[in-house]
């Protein structure tokens, strides 16, 4: 359930949900530029696998696009509950196809407009504040491989002895830990500048720079206001004047909320089209999210890179630098998707492509750039929809197999190994994208990515679904490499010294690092707080109803003195428990669709909810003294002297939880 929640509230998340994960990635140089760029424009060897001729692949045409996409897209957009969406593809240095469908406001029934109508396309924000940094790398006024405190008015705490650097923040591997707290603002009144957004708290670093790839909103927004400070410009003045005035963006803005003269365009959001509009989204580190943007502008921001660098002649990139972006910055495994700077790979059908997806918590969009082909395809929906059933991924995967399907490859046979490798790798994984130092650290617990032998011999891993949300199914086809059982997809695990290192799937972007899952953090930790959770609240739940029975057939209390003193104190820390853990997974499913709730105004709540787990940690001595206590009561039958056990487990497990997760700290970041 939290795990859902950090997807979601990450409104940049720059990676689509589960139900919607296509391939994604990134790359960059220093300045001096020029001795660095041979090396990062140096062509990947791909070893092709033996294929058959592929099916014909459909021409790429205006009059094909708009026959496909009027069957494909009114009936995705229904069957998921999602209001309204654009769909743009340029081609050749010209958009060849843009179209909106269905409504930006359900109410008043206005048609989605591409030329007009402004949807929220999130993470992909970041191309620009990427696009802004490398214009100043151009201008050698910064250097990639400097330590970002150079540029900076504040200082990022020293850490595992590496300074970050931009490349570090391009290719996200500056090492922070994840936030979701104030990543939204309430209200217009609750922005802030881009400083005090970055400056009220610095997370938490979890790896060292530029070593494991962790997802980071922070680290962009940091970017961003390196930007700025080095520019002497705001960060949406910058970005106005030095991307979208070339290229002639006129109906796009980071500035919030929205100018009078955009607002009248923009797209209502929804969680499902069926409910209620719900308000324009505020985001403090804008650099990280804060666009607001139409079908037809994001065509000439995809021409413009598709043509490294300029477009309608207008540059805002030189070619070297153009290429470097969408080029390799650390090498991969084989079969795995590498980052570029800023761009992340989503390499499919045997194309080089680059992109990148983002997310609000009601607008959902994706960026892919055909790099091969010189084609752009944006797609941006205005309903987060049903689950499993979005618009986005699937879209795109049919795009391309029907005009560039992939060489129909000859299977493989299945490994003799195969079970005894997927024995192996099965076994509970964690992402590092995740918190450690706070409250958030529960999410490890409650939601982890599990790799599953099956009976078959092939293996799934369960964030990785199909159309129709049932986990793949991968076989061994080469040592530790499964490919998808009638499928395109490929998972790869690193192994050394007969343990897994790493695991990849082309089906998640590389922007984040799946490793297994120390022991303190296995999969026990869910079963065990389950179990936990349930006796606490049997236990709470029985204490009333046991005296109530007593008073209502007139049956005396067996227990006096200090026995009956540590019942009536266990079942009271019980309670507390209950209501702290309670609270908690209420406050968290609340905030999964009204993020305002992980802000500072809110702290008070969570305050008194660890006031009531502090009273429920020091009450674990009544629990496990009211066990003892039984014991040497030979009047207690032995069921009640085993339930005391179990209670007295699940207390004790309370307090693990607590220390482990974090659940109560002085600071309340997270």
């Amino acid at each position: 359930m939290i795990l859902r929640i950090l997807i979601g509230a990450a409104f940049v998340l720059g990676v689509a949900a589960a139900e919607n994960a296509q391939p994604k990635a990134v790359g960059l140089a220093p300045a001096p530029m020029a001795p660095k760029i041979a090396s990062q424009l140096a062509p990947r060897l791909v070893t092709p696998a033996p294929s058959v001729p592929a099916e014909p692949a459909h021409e790429l045409t205006a009059a094909d696009l708009d026959a496909w996409l009027d069957g494909f897209v009114p009936y995705a957009i229904g069957r998921g509950d999602i209001a309204g969406a654009e769909v743009v593809v340029v081609k050749d240095g010209a958009v060849l196809f843009e179209k909106g469908y269905g409504v930006s406001d359900v109410k008043t029934q206005a048609k989605v407009d591409p030329k007009r109508t402004l949807f929220r396309p999130g993470s992909i924000s970041k191309l620009f504040t990427w696009t802004s940094v490398m214009q100043l790398v151009e201008q050698h006024k910064i250097d990639l491989d400097a330590d970002i405190n150079t540029y900076l008015d504040f200082k990022i705490p020293p850490a595992y002895g590496k300074p970050i650097t931009m490349r570090d923040l391009m290719t996200h591997r500056p090492g922070f830990e994840e936030t979701i707290k104030n990543l939204l603002a309430p209200t217009a009144k609750d922005m802030v500048p881009l400083r005090e957004a970055l400056t009220r708290w610095v997370p938490e670093r979890m790896f060292p720079p530029g070593e494991v790839p962790a997802y980071s909103n922070y680290g962009a927004a940091l970017a961003g206001y390196i930007v700025q400070r080095v520019s002497g410009e705001p960060f949406e003045d910058y970005v106005a004047r030095h991307i979208f005035a070339p290229l002639h963006m006129d109906h796009s803005t980071f500035k919030q909320p929205l100018p009078k003269a955009l607002a009248g365009d923009m797209s209502k959001g929804y969680d499902r089209a069926s409910g209620d509009p719900k308000p324009y989204e505020l985001i403090p580190m804008s650099p990280a999210g804060g666009l607001a943007t139409t079908g037809d502008d994001i065509s000439r921001f995809m021409l413009a890179h598709l043509n490294n660098g300029s477009y309608d002649g207008a540059r805002i990139l030189e070619p070297e630098t153009a290429k470097m972006m969408h080029g390799i910055v650390y090498p991969v495994p084989a079969g795995t998707l590498p980052m570029g700077l800023g761009f992340y790979h989503e390499d499919r059908n045997g194309y080089d492509i680059v992109g990148h997806g983002g997310d609000t918590i009601y607008f959902h969009s994706d960026l892919h750039l055909i790099l091969d082909k010189g084609v752009g395809f944006y797609v941006t929906q205005n309903s987060a929809g049903k689950p499993g059933l979005g618009l986005r991924g699937p879209l795109f995967a049919a795009f391309m197999d029907r005009y560039f399907p992939a060489p129909k490859a000859a299977a493989l046979p299945t490994l003799k190994t195969a079970k005894r490798d997927g024995a192996l790798v099965a076994g509970a994984y964690e992402v590092s994208r995740r918190s450690d130092s706070n409250m958030l650290r529960i999410a490890g617990v409650l939601g982890y990515p599990a790799v599953k032998l099956n009976g078959d011999g092939t293996i799934s891993i369960d964030i990785v679904k199909d159309l129709a949300g049932n986990p793949k199914k991968f076989r061994e086809t080469a040592p530790f490499r499964w490919q998808e059982v009638n499928g395109p997809s490929q998972f790869i695990a690193v192994v050394k010294d007969g343990a897994v290192q790493r695991i990849y799937t082309s089906d998640l972007p590389p922007i984040e690092a799946i490793t297994p899952a120390p022991f303190l953090r296995g999969a026990w930790n869910f079963y065990l707080f389950v179990e936990m959770f349930a006796m606490l609240a049997l236990t709470a739940l029985f204490w009333p109803i046991k005296a109530i029975l007593r008073w209502r057939y007139e049956a005396p209390f067996s227990l006096q003195g200090r026995e009956a003193a540590l019942y009536r104190l266990s079942r009271l820390a019980a309670l507390c428990d209950v209501v702290f853990l309670g609270g908690f997974l209420a406050l968290f499913t609340y905030g999964n669709e009204n993020l305002a709730v992980f802000t500072s105004a809110y702290d008070w709540l969570f305050r008194i909810l660890q006031a009531i787990g502090i009273f429920g940690v020091i009450g674990t001595i009544a629990i496990v003294w009211n066990f003892l206590a039984g014991l040497g009561n030979a009047e207690r039958l032995w069921w009640t002297k085993i339930s005391d056990l179990l209670f007295a487990i699940a207390g004790v497990a309370f307090v693990w939880f607590v220390i482990a997760d974090k659940l109560i700290t002085w600071s309340l970041n997270y």
